[in-house]
């Protein structure tokens, strides 16, 4: 063999060694850091939509959003060892059973909502400084909704809970026009009987840094997203850009 060529072939294994190594690394990297996220999402729930997909356990939901929960992207139950202590939240109670009440069980204390919240979603949350500790987590998360105030501008702009059905398009651009990012809004598609699809879930997105952004979803993001807790959600889509109800009672038909 030629010097040249044996230099050659030399040069051609290293490179393919290293490539390997190089691709080998960054599936060990990612296999060793399991929770890694990239974004949070302050998720909105309609009382009323949630009580329509869950009539034999629903009892007099609130007339406002309130909060289903704050979740880091793609990762859940990051600790099992770190429990939910109610007692660390004891100063936010007053907030949080007016905010994030457990809308299926109202006669409830709501802990075990709030615990699973904790242990699927906040554990994971708690690698930033901002929600690294119970308090914290549920604290922001209340700041933020708090700060969105998603109930008052729906209301401002004449978008309130009546029989009257709603353009989604004109949902989506009061929404974006207001917060400046675009949400992800989820609806209850038509059933057999009935004409439109029903606003359900409205979902923020946020940095690590607590700054909003735009709501990116896929159709896999979209399932694991929506299947928590016990609110049945998973029957909630992407809404479409065509009539929507935005219902005022549980009771309601077409």
């Amino acid at each position: 063999m030629k010097p040249a060529t044996a230099y050659y072939l030399i040069l051609g294994c290293f490179c393919l060694a290293f490539y390997c190594g190089c691709t080998s690394y960054t599936f060990l990297e990612s296999e060793l850091q399991p929770h890694v996220w990239k974004k949070l999402i302050l998720v909105h729930h309609w009382p009323v939509t949630v009580c329509k997909m869950n009539e034999n356990d629903c009892n007099d939901p609130p007339q406002y959003w309130t909060i289903h929960g704050l979740w880091p992207d793609k990762v859940d139950d990051c600790n099992r060892t770190w429990h939910f202590d109610v007692n660390e939240i004891k100063d936010l109670l007053p907030d949080m059973r007016q905010y994030w009440p457990d809308v299926l069980h109202s006669s409830t204390n709501h802990t075990q909502f709030w615990k699973h919240e904790w242990e699927k979603h906040g554990t994971c949350a708690a690698t930033v400084e901002p929600l690294n500790s119970q308090k914290k987590y549920f604290g922001k998360t209340l700041d933020l909704y708090q700060k969105l105030d998603l109930n008052s501008y729906l209301l401002k702009v004449g978008i309130k809970p009546s029989s009257t059905y709603y353009q989604m398009t004109a949902i989506k651009e009061a929404l974006t026009s207001c917060y400046g990012v675009t949400p992800k809004i989820q609806c209850l598609p038509p059933k057999e009987g009935e004409e439109v699809q029903i606003i359900g879930q409205i979902e923020f997105c946020f940095t690590k840094e607590l700054e909003l952004r735009n709501c990116t979803h896929s159709k896999a993001e979209s399932y694991m997203m929506q299947n928590d807790w016990h609110f049945r959600t998973e029957e909630l889509s992407v809404c479409n850009d065509t009539l929507t109800y935005y219902p005022a009672q549980v009771h309601f038909y077409h």
